[in-house]
């Protein structure tokens, strides 16, 4: 929710007031959607080889079992697997990037993600899931969004959204996840960002 890179860059860009805020409202919902889920009891919801080494029983983790030439092996086929699961919407939020940058009107972005669109914010967050980049990547996509009139909240909550709940982001975590306390999750952290989103809109 809150990362040092972005945190640096929005102060740069926007001043520190944009930067303290974003880092307060972001640390708010990572601890409340951590207690949430913690109060919720979804241990059971671990995949079993976690819930395994969370009960004292890594023994029996089927990489324990393997010399280190298999251990590289089987992390070499992991990479591969997540790669070429996670590779094509890497490549589309690089095209959207550009494509916002250099095609997309100005008058079209400031009407949808203005600040006087109620739906801007939620359709920003479900705009940013297929996506894939870390939060240097995405600064670039900011920039280009509010210099075509969006508003700030939406593009943050935007922002978040492809950093905390992008596709390429459940499909790793599905490796320990099963898929009720992935969509928990989701759900959390995607209401903590829709208020991000309309907070920052609201007093900016």
């Amino acid at each position: 929710m809150v990362n040092e890179i972005a945190l640096a860059l929005l102060f740069a860009l926007f001043g520190w007031q944009v930067a303290l805020l974003y880092l307060g409202l972001g640390l708010a919902v990572a601890i409340v959607a951590g207690l949430v889920i913690g109060r919720l009891g979804m241990e059971n919801h671990l995949e079993d080889w976690v819930q395994k080494i969370l009960n004292g029983q890594g023994a029996a983790y089927a990489g324990d079992a393997l010399d280190w030439p298999g251990r590289l092996a089987a992390g070499t086929a992991h990479v591969r697997d997540i790669v070429g699961k996670v590779w094509p919407y890497v490549i589309a939020g690089i095209a959207l990037g550009a494509g916002i940058h250099g095609y997309v009107p100005e008058d079209f972005m400031a009407s949808f993600m203005g600040r006087d669109v109620w739906w801007a914010v939620p359709a920003a967050v479900v705009l940013g899931i297929p996506m894939y980049t870390n939060a240097a990547g995405i600064i670039p996509i900011v920039e280009a969004l509010i210099g075509k009139g969006a508003a700030l909240g939406t593009v943050l909550a935007f922002m978040m959204s492809v950093i905390a709940l992008s596709a390429p982001e459940m499909i790793i975590l599905r490796k320990a996840l099963k898929p009720r306390l992935i969509a928990t999750f989701a759900g959390i952290v995607g209401a903590g960002i829709l208020l991000v989103g309309y907070v920052f809109n609201l007093v900016l």
